[in-house]
């Protein structure tokens, strides 16, 4: 009999996943507050464009250093610990950096689907990021182990936790 935690729900990591946003929010309210003091309030020109060409990486850098932090020194995110789902590699140990950072980069790989906006409108730009990460997560609901298409990259599992 195995004591290895089973892998987790697709519904599991789900929820986590809206928990996780709230605090993406945040974290983005956050780093625009510092820039528009760091530009004086002149973060955003008369026609509603960016002016500081390092906000958009340091919003990436804030965000994507909050998920690589937690999956490598404690295994969750706070979206993770009340629905008590754990990212480890496939025996069970901890994310290292290297392949945090590799589940990282092939997570938010939809996110470059945002460069398709000056070709299209604005609504097909921002629902082709979800609809990647829909397909990204897909494999979740029928992998034998849960793991969604960054987890089997990255050769990483999301499990429940013992308690």
């Amino acid at each position: 009999m195995s004591t290895s935690p089973s892998p987790a729900p697709a519904w599991r990591r789900l929820a986590a996943i809206v928990y996780d946003l709230l605090l993406v929010v945040a974290i983005v309210m956050v780093v625009g507050l510092v820039a528009q003091f760091a530009t004086g309030g002149r973060l955003v020109d008369a026609h509603g464009q960016i002016v500081a060409w390092w906000y958009r990486p340091l919003q990436g850098l804030a965000i994507g250093g909050y998920f690589l932090w937690s999956w490598v020194r404690g295994g969750q995110t706070l979206g993770m610990r009340p629905w008590r789902i754990r990212v480890s590699d496939a025996d069970g140990r901890a994310v290292t950096w290297r392949r945090g950072l590799l589940r990282l980069v092939v997570a938010a790989a939809p996110l470059a689907l945002l460069a398709i906006y000056p070709l299209t409108s604005v609504r097909i730009a921002l629902w082709a990021p979800l609809v990647a990460w829909a397909l990204w997560l897909l494999p979740s609901f029928f992998d034998t182990r849960r793991r969604a298409l960054h987890d089997m990259v990255a050769r990483t599992e999301i499990r429940r936790t013992a308690t």
